[in-house]
């Protein structure tokens, strides 16, 4: 057996200063200063345990999985089933009901085209938020034009910074589906997804949760959520790029039309029909992401193993939040981050985001600009961008001080 341990590495209720060096990259020093990286909603940085447990695949047993007769084939097979084993138990599935995909984005389009060809009624309609990531909202567009069926969302309110829910019934009754993200990746602002889901479930309606930036934060229970489908990458849980997963409910799984064709989903082929794997296998086509499935085991592994120091990160972020109002800066949060995710977007009068990461990275300090793939509700807050920064399992009050003190700078600089 290879030598790569799945679950992951790191010192148990170790604190972030010392889990820090889990993470190789943060011995880097770019510009003889230490990095402060604030950018963990589009993406985190991988610990030592993922990245052994990914290059492990490569250099101890590489082989493609379910069709070889010889060990090597036969390991790679064992390691990819145990990653998906331990992702159900990492959100309270089955492992049947966990596809692997190539991130969050392919789920949801996997999902839209499927429920297009079998759920979706001719002129009907899709219901989703005004909050949504573009991959929660380009997928049901394109799924809905081939279908003659319209969107329908749940309003955002720019005062609260919550879903306005005085039409959320309407909205939800009668649609073929219901996607909704659990945590705002521009804003942080979390959703009620149990209540969200038991309205769509008292009139019928699946349930998909975008659960991309909550699944970096929250212990998630898929059947405690009562939703049919969910939506997450690796990349945003410290674990590889190109990874992801599509969870499909038992029931759903049955009923589903697999979204691809080709090798290893299929049980038996004839020029004119096919018989397909049960699930997963059926949603699993070709040669799939092998070494980055192992990866985001191995992650999900190291997250449970810290929720302690994850859970840190949030008064990391409520600091942050009025350490920068402090600073003249607007920032869109409420009640002092309760409701919301470590994730703290703000604007400084008179200067554009852009200019103020690019000062901010003149220090290493590391954030994100811009409209965050959520254009409609940054328009509908009537801005063309915002910064955003955001916390993990790794940042420490360090990482807030140099920020803070980079929007000074920035101050100075822009006038």
């Amino acid at each position: 057996m290879a030598k790569n341990n799945l679950a992951g590495t790191g010192r148990k209720g170790s604190g972030a200063a010392s889990i820090k060096a889990d993470f190789p990259i943060f011995s880097n020093m770019p510009n003889g200063m230490p990095i402060h990286y604030l950018d963990n909603a589009a993406t985190t940085q991988k610990p030592q345990a993922v990245i052994d447990s990914e290059t492990g695949y490569y250099t101890e047993y590489c082989a493609n999985i379910h069709r070889g007769a010889y060990k090597f084939s036969e390991e790679a097979t064992d390691r990819y089933e145990h990653a998906r084993e331990t992702v159900a138990r990492f959100i309270g599935a089955r492992p049947n009901e966990v596809i692997f995909t190539s991130g969050a984005t392919q789920s949801l389009n996997m999902l839209a085209y499927a429920l297009a060809k079998r759920q979706l009624k001719k002129n009907g309609k899709i219901t989703i938020t005004e909050m949504e990531h573009h991959a929660n909202i380009v997928p049901w567009q394109l799924a809905g034009e081939s279908r003659g069926a319209r969107i329908e969302t749940i309003p955002f309110d720019t005062e609260t910074l919550a879903l306005d829910m005085s039409n959320a019934q309407s909205a939800i009754k009668g649609a073929g589906i219901f996607s909704f993200t659990h945590v705002s990746n521009a804003l942080g602002r979390i959703n009620n997804a149990r209540e969200l889901a038991g309205i769509a479930r008292d009139f019928g309606v699946p349930v998909c949760i975008d659960a991309a930036q909550s699944v970096a934060h929250m212990k998630l229970e898929v059947k405690r959520l009562g939703c049919d489908f969910m939506a997450f990458s690796g990349h945003k849980m410290l674990g590889p790029t190109g990874i992801g997963v599509l969870y499909v409910s038992e029931e759903w799984g049955e009923r589903l039309p697999p979204a691809f064709g080709g090798g290893d989903m299929i049980r038996e082929v004839a020029i004119k029909s096919s018989k397909f794997m049960p699930p997963p296998g059926k949603f699993e086509a070709g040669t799939m992401p092998i070494a980055q499935a192992i990866g985001l085991g191995a992650a999900a592994g190291y997250m449970d193993r810290h929720r302690e120091e994850l859970e840190a990160a949030a008064g990391h972020a409520d600091r942050l939040g009025k350490g920068l109002e402090e600073a003249g800066a607007k920032v869109y949060r409420r009640n002092g981050g309760k409701g919301f995710a470590p994730i703290v977007a703000f604007t400084l009068a008179g200067t554009h985001p852009h200019d103020i990461a690019t000062i901010l990275d003149r220090k290493n300090v590391m954030i994100r600009s811009g409209h965050h793939c959520a254009m409609p509700l940054h328009r509908k807050m009537g801005l063309p961008a915002t910064c955003r920064a955001s916390y993990h399992i790794y940042n420490t009050k360090d990482d807030t001080n140099a920020l803070l003190a980079g929007i000074e700078d920035a101050k100075k600089i822009l006038g």
